[in-house]
């Protein structure tokens, strides 16, 4: 095999190898923003009924009013997510 060719093989095994780590990378990316997406989508969802009304009265609702504000402060929450739902736990 002449000297031509072997840098040829050689040079397209490079490339293949660095076309695979960049399709490697970019599925790493789209499974991070796919997982990223699936907890902001389960962070939306509605808090399930209350089987019924807690005992201590408000400390239910000051737990949800708290979990509302953690959501906000992870940035899982805009502003207007945030006030929605706390309009919703507020009545």
């Amino acid at each position: 095999m002449c000297a031509n060719a072997q840098q040829a093989k050689a040079a397209s095994a490079q490339a293949a190898t660095q076309q695979q780590a960049v399709a490697d990378q970019q599925a790493a990316q789209s499974q991070a923003q796919m997982a990223a997406m699936q907890a902001q989508l389960a962070a939306m969802a509605p808090p399930p009924a209350p089987a019924a009304a807690p005992a201590a009265g408000g400390s239910d609702l000051m737990t949800q009013l708290k979990q509302l504000a953690d959501l906000k402060s992870a940035g899982l929450l805009d502003d207007a997510e945030f006030a929605a739902a706390k309009a919703k736990l507020l009545g």
